[in-house]
């Protein structure tokens, strides 16, 4: 029997290793050693694991707990990486519990379903139990950026029934996801001295137009049409950058936005929006120069197919 004591052990030293997402903060450690960690406790199990290899930095780690054959297989899938801890990392690694909550980087999102699997696979040996189908695991790279551990995954395998393992509540069985991207809006303006505006453009000004019309379409679109599944579309923004001194007009203002879509919507949707803004704006700004680039984008789903272990799951 899986004691309390155990999970809180075999996820604190999950939690211990550095796996930072080197897409998305550069210079992060990357999943690797997580990887491995996962890989020698399978080990000690008796269940061997393959090292799938992405490109020169991502792999995924895929194992199979053999069945006795003529039943269905299922795939349980977390990931190893997690997102920065720039505001706390003095303390991101070192897991604490508190009541029943175990504070760390990645405890929730997402190594808290790693252990959740390492903990099936190790009850099922335990207890010596025979399953009719596999049970595939995949411990994925590369969530919290480029996704490029599961676009990998699912060239590379037959698909099948899937449990993706992410922080939500239990109750909550997802079947829907918005789609997301992030865009970069640039504003360009021309560099001049702080006295001779009469020549000079203010890049950031004229992103300031931008981010008060996007924050509207936020608050007078996105939130009253909230989708009954996915919740309102996300939206906010990420950084902002600009200018050189206190003395001269900004050249140029960068701002990165995470925004979300709907199943029936694509990321082209978004962007058309953002144009609008800029015809908007150009209205009475006629020397308004913005345009969109899009970092990365994913599309929105709606899974099908999934009843009969939608059904388990919800009796479960």
């Amino acid at each position: 029997m899986i004691t309390k004591a155990e999970i809180i052990e075999v996820i604190s030293e999950l939690v211990k290793i550095d796996s930072v997402n080197s897409w998305l903060i550069p210079g992060g450690a990357g999943e690797k050693e997580v990887q491995s960690h996962i890989q020698n406790y399978l080990s000690r199990l008796g269940v061997a694991s393959e090292w799938e290899q992405i490109d020169e930095t991502h792999w995924n780690l895929t194992a199979t707990l053999k069945g006795t054959g003529g039943g269905k297989n299922i795939t349980l899938y977390a990931h190893a990486d997690t997102v920065g801890c720039e505001l706390w990392a003095d303390r991101a690694m070192i897991p604490e519990l508190r009541g029943d909550r175990l504070i760390g980087l990645g405890a929730a999102d997402d190594k808290g379903f790693c252990a959740a699997m390492m903990l099936t696979v190790k009850d099922l040996v335990d207890r010596g139990v025979s399953l009719s189908g596999d049970v595939h695991l995949c411990f994925i790279s590369d969530e919290e950026g480029a996704s490029c551990g599961a676009m990998d995954y699912v060239k590379k395998h037959t698909p099948e029934p899937a449990l993706i393992l992410e922080s939500a509540p239990l109750e909550h069985i997802c079947v829907s996801h918005q789609g997301f991207g992030w865009l970069k809006i640039i504003t360009k303006g021309k560099a001049g001295h702080g006295s001779a505006g009469g020549v000079s453009t203010d890049a950031i000004y004229h992103m300031a137009e931008v981010i008060v019309r996007l924050q509207r379409n936020q608050r007078e679109s996105f939130a009253k049409n909230v989708h009954p599944m996915n919740g309102e579309t996300v939206y906010h923004t990420g950084f902002i950058r600009g200018g050189t001194d206190y003395a001269s007009y900004p050249e140029e203002c960068v701002l990165g936005i995470e925004i979300g879509t709907q199943p029936g919507e694509t990321m082209q949707d978004r962007v058309d929006e953002i144009e609008a803004i800029f015809s908007e704006i150009r209205e009475f700004c006629p020397d308004f120069n913005g345009h969109v680039e899009t970092v990365i984008a994913r599309d929105p789903f709606l899974a099908s197919g999934h009843e009969e272990l939608y059904g388990i799951l919800s009796d479960s």
